[in-house]
C-alpha cells in the first residue's frame, strides 16, 4: 500500500518548506514573528501571532503594493525595505517586539530578510535581534556604477535594468524614485 502526501508525517519538512526545530524555537518565544518570505518576484511580510488552532496573520505587506508608491518591485534589496517599510506602517497600532522569521533563508548580512527588517525598524516596528546592517544596500546609491556601465557597456547596461527601462524608469534615477517612494509611504496613514 503506497503512501499519499496526506499519509505522511512531517510532509512539509520532506519537501524542505519548514525546518519545526527552528519553528518550534521561534514559537515557544511567546513573541508575535515577524516572517518574510523572498520568491522570484516578490518579497512578502507578515506580523504572525501563534495561536493553537493555526497561525493568526495580524498584518500582511506584499512587494506588489508598492505600485501605489510609484515604485516597481522586484526581489531586490530596495524593494524588500521598501515593503518592510510598509508593514511597519500597516501594523502601527499593532505594538509590541517582534522576532525575526527568515524561514529557509541563509542568514547573511546584508541579506534582503534583514534589509527587510531594517524597513520595519525605520518604520517604528520593534524587532529583536541584532543586525547590522550598511546603509549603501537599501537606499540605490550605486548610480555611479549604473552611470558608468552606461557610457561603457551600453548592451550590457540594457540588458542588466531592462525591467527598469522597461517601466520606464531611469536606472539612474533609481535613488530618486526610491527615496519619494519611501517619502509616500510615510506619509500614508496606512493601518490593517
Amino acid at each position: 500500500m503506497e503512501k499519499t502526501n496526506k499519509d505522511l508525517k512531517f510532509r512539509r519538512r520532506m519537501e524542505s518548506v519548514t525546518d519545526y526545530r527552528k519553528r518550534l524555537e521561534l514559537v515557544k518565544s511567546g513573541i508575535d514573528r515577524l516572517v518574510v518570505r523572498k520568491t522570484n518576484s516578490r518579497i512578502i511580510g507578515q506580523i504572525i501571532k501563534y495561536s493553537p488552532n493555526g497561525d493568526i496573520v495580524i498584518a500582511h505587506a506584499d512587494s506588489s503594493e508598492l505600485k501605489k508608491f510609484d515604485w516597481s518591485g522586484r526581489s531586490n534589496r530596495p524593494t524588500a525595505y521598501l515593503t518592510g517599510l510598509l508593514l511597519a506602517k500597516k501594523s502601527r497600532s499593532k505594538k509590541g517586539e517582534r522576532i525575526l522569521d527568515i524561514g529557509l533563508a541563509s542568514p547573511v548580512k546584508n541579506s534582503i530578510p534583514f534589509i527587510f527588517a531594517k524597513g520595519c525598524i525605520d518604520g517604528g516596528m520593534e524587532v529583536r535581534g541584532n543586525m547590522d546592517i550598511n546603509d549603501t544596500i537599501y537606499n540605490c546609491s550605486n548610480t555611479k556604477y549604473i552611470s558608468e556601465l552606461k557610457s561603457k557597456d551600453n548592451s550590457r547596461y540594457q540588458k542588466h535594468y531592462s525591467a527598469y527601462l522597461k517601466s520606464g524608469v531611469a536606472p539612474e534615477d533609481l535613488a530618486k524614485v526610491f527615496n519619494n517612494a519611501k517619502d509616500k509611504i510615510n506619509s500614508e496613514d496606512l493601518k490593517q
